[in-house]
């Protein structure tokens, strides 16, 4: 009788464990899709050469000719970007990879310099006053992400993106 009931709960397991991996599979697909639905596009001719809201010039495609370049979308006003700012803040004070960010419709640069200064980031930040660099890179929604190498598109992203994923993706980028 035991060995009918541990036959029992172990195919009520398995079954189980099928069922979760068949909707962790499903889910996986649906992300994916959405994800690269939303990700940015690279424009034809991306303006590329910007000044920061410190008024220091910025070359993002020098930049990626040494190695890959994480372009971060953001803004002061986006709920998600408060969780994912201060990874990318990681990322950038690491120093293994450049990061660039894009504040998209954050206030004017004296805005955007209190509110770097008050949540402690220190990552370059472009100011993209009015929308206009992120509507031409085709951008979705915030925060969204690119990786440009020798001045190309390698992957665009978007949502919540922890420090081992984006580190992995830097890499690949730049061995592929």
């Amino acid at each position: 009788m035991q060995t009918t009931a541990k036959k029992f709960h172990a195919s009520k397991a398995y079954s189980w464990l099928k069922t979760l991996l068949g909707y962790l599979l499903i889910f996986i697909i649906i992300y994916s899709v959405v994800n690269w639905w939303r990700q940015p596009v690279m424009p034809a001719n991306p303006q590329l050469e910007l000044t920061d809201y410190q008024w220091q010039s910025v070359d993002i495609a020098a930049l990626s000719q040494k190695s890959p370049v994480l372009v971060y979308f953001w803004g002061s006003w986006c709920g998600v970007c408060k969780h994912t700012s201060p990874t990318i803040n990681t990322l950038a004070n690491e120093g293994n990879y450049p990061v660039v960010t894009i504040a998209v419709q954050s206030g004017d640069n004296g805005e955007l310099s209190q509110y770097m200064q008050h949540k402690g980031f220190s990552f370059t930040t472009i100011n993209d006053e009015d929308g206009a660099i992120f509507a031409n890179w085709q951008g979705q929604v915030t925060p969204s992400y690119v990786i440009l190498k020798d001045g190309e598109m390698k992957q665009g992203l978007t949502g919540i993106q922890p420090l081992w994923s984006l580190k992995l993706r830097l890499w690949l980028s730049g061995v592929l």
